[in-house]
């Protein structure tokens, strides 16, 4: 036989579960593609899907045997280069990190060490005694390490990929669902593992790889939830000449949406169609299975064909009217939020600052109330109130250590959009106004908020709100987004007016941990520059004191010489009553009067009757 017969290049394509991907399975990934990108929004909505799909299956009287007859779950497709005995991942390194660490998560609340040791044989596997992790990847090891073993971590350089996986574990903590915790976790750490499934796809040349790579993303084989519905409304246009209008609307419509970025088009449909006509959401119990809400967000193509009656769709021109009117309504105005909320906007502040805070239920919310029939004018004070009336409700909840995440908001979010849904502007009004009024827990009503492990990034920026409001109402101009800049060198850091020394403290602390809670509350912070703390942050207090008078004006308040010679500061404090005074000294007792102002200034920053005042502003513009 000739040397010179081609070799046969195979590629091969295969269903794996997630444990037969990661048992003891190896990958690396090539230098050039090892940035690890997913954010908040991609984790919420994966943890989402498999919650939902979990939860088809699942009922608390089964035995875990039981699990095996669940319903399987698909997460797309990997590309696998082989070479020699290392397997190199040409696309899906995003899914298989995130899997990662939900499997890091998971084994840490699991109590079986069966299972335990289980889900770590996909997480590392040994080599000559010694533990690698099953995705390779050096220079993100340390971090993994720390995560699996539950101990502390610093990040001495701001490497995009480590940034995100601490992130994105940060996050987990805070939006997997309590419904899977407890008893249920056994079950669905077995369903994770055993019926989630992937397809590998290895090609043995990295040509072969990227061809298919391409193939598959490029050309556009893989038909998205937009695209099916897109096909399904079309196919209903009997009208040719309808049929093509209506293409080529929503052709332009999706063009703009995705201009906003990646899935932007399906996100802006979800959004549209759960403020609209969600009427239902999954029950708050186990077992329960998913409704109009959570489909939605899963398979708005297949929820759109089993509600056609719902939604009016029974002839050709009801399909045009759904995709020329209603569809670029609401995509028109999707569009505009979503522009706000990466934008600090005039008018729409609010959006832009519950975005900051990464509530992305926001932009189902701000829909419900718009009417295609109502003016521009009315629509976009419907938005401004109901996107303020949100930023007061997340920041209320921050204050008294409540969580605003995905998980813990959504069944919240779902019964004020069906409540407000295509209200009135003065009903709106009022319908909002009462649900903050109800709430009984205040700024106020906390008098211990303080910085603790997980909220420094959301304390960042109420601070930078506080700092910010006292300027303007003492006539400064904003300076919002450099107080709420936190990366870079001219960030902004949460200052303590206490530097970390108990024994400086020991006449008012008997005890370090003690002095470290109170040091850590509210009252015994600002926001300065980062050069600020690294130059003054070790002083005494009273060293510090005369520093804090060349930086903003909530620092100033602590000097004598701010209430000297600065009418507008002056004007502010008569006006407000709020009780501002100069502290020569540091004490417990100065703290606790900070609190104090803190929790009064919070109050007006953000006052619930902000609402009534944008509503006063639409009805003078109206007439």
């Amino acid at each position: 036989m000739s040397n010179d017969t081609p070799q046969i290049r195979e590629i091969e394509g295969k269903g794996r579960s997630v444990r037969e991907l990661l048992a003891n399975r190896r990958y690396r990934v090539d230098y050039y593609q090892r940035e690890y990108k997913w954010q908040t929004k991609q984790l919420s909505e994966l943890i989402d899907d498999l919650t939902t799909k979990f939860f088809e299956s699942f009922d608390p009287s089964h035995d875990r045997s039981e699990v095996a007859g669940y319903a399987h779950y698909f997460l797309g497709s990997i590309i696998i280069s082989s070479k020699g005995n290392e397997k190199y991942v040409v696309d899906g390194q995003q899914r298989l990190t995130t899997l990662t660490l939900l499997l890091i998560y998971i084994r840490h609340h699991l109590v079986d060490e069966d299972q335990r040791g289980q889900l770590a044989n996909m997480i590392f596997s040994l080599s000559d005694g010694k533990k690698a992790f099953n995705l390779d990847i050096p220079d993100r090891t340390p971090c993994l390490e720390a995560l699996f073993n539950a101990t502390d971590f610093v990040v001495t350089e701001q490497q995009e990929s480590i940034v995100n996986i601490l992130a994105r574990y940060a996050d987990l903590e805070e939006i997997f669902p309590d419904e899977l915790r407890g008893d249920t976790l056994p079950y669905f750490s077995d369903w994770l593992i055993g019926y989630v499934n992937l397809v590998e796809i290895t090609a043995y040349s990295d040509e072969d790889a990227y061809t298919i790579f391409e193939t598959m993303n490029d050309r556009g084989l893989s038909l998205t939830p937009a695209d099916m519905l897109k096909g399904y409304l079309l196919a209903n246009i009997t009208d040719p000449e309808v049929r093509a209008r209506a293409a080529e609307v929503w052709k332009k419509r999706v063009v703009v949406l995705s201009v906003l970025g990646k899935d932007e088009d399906a996100d802006g449909i979800k959004s549209w169609l759960r403020s609209q006509y969600a009427r239902s959401i999954r029950d708050r119990k186990k077992g329960a299975l998913p409704a109009d809400f959570d489909l939605i967000g899963t398979e708005f193509h297949r929820w759109i064909r089993a509600n056609e009656d719902r939604l009016g769709l029974h002839k050709g021109a009801d399909f045009a009217r759904f995709i020329e009117t209603d569809f670029v309504f609401f995509s028109k105005w999707y569009e505009i939020i979503r522009k706000a909320a990466t934008t600090l906007t005039p008018g729409y502040e609010s959006v832009y600052y519950n975005a900051e805070q990464n509530f992305t239920l926001q932009y189902p919310v701000l829909l419900s109330p718009i009417k295609i029939s109502d003016t521009d004018n009315v629509i976009e004070k419907k938005i401004k109130v109901t996107a303020a009336f949100l930023d007061i409700l997340i920041s209320r909840r921050i204050w008294n250590f409540h969580p605003t995440d995905h998980s813990a908001m959504q069944y919240a979010m779902f019964i004020i959009m069906r409540d407000i849904r295509g209200l009135d502007l003065d009903a709106l009004v009022a319908a909002l106004s009462k649900r903050l009024s109800d709430e009984e827990e205040r700024f106020t009503t906390n008098d211990a908020f303080r910085l603790h492990g997980i909220n420094g990034r959301v304390l960042h920026r109420l601070l930078a709100r506080m700092t910010d409001y006292v300027e303007v109402q003492s006539g400064i101009k904003s300076r919002y987004l450099e107080y709420a800049r936190r990366g870079g060198k001219d960030a902004y850091e949460i200052e303590h007016i206490w530097s970390n020394h108990a024994e400086r403290h020991t006449d008012e602390f008997a005890h370090p941990s003690e002095f470290s809670e109170y040091r850590n509350r509210v009252g015994g912070l600002l926001l300065l520059p980062k050069s600020f703390n690294a130059a003054y942050g070790d002083l005494t207090y009273e060293e510090k004191l005369p520093h804090y008078y060349t930086q903003n004006l909530l620092a100033k308040s602590l000097n004598e010489q701010a209430y000297k010679l600065n009418p507008g500061f002056l004007q502010f404090i008569a006006k407000s009553g709020l009780p501002f005074r100069a502290s020569p000294t540091f004490l417990k007792a100065d703290l606790d009067a900070r609190q104090i102002l803190y929790g009064q200034l919070a109050e007006l920053v953000w006052s619930p009757s902000v609402l009534t005042r944008i509503a006063s502003l639409a009805s003078e513009e109206d007439s």
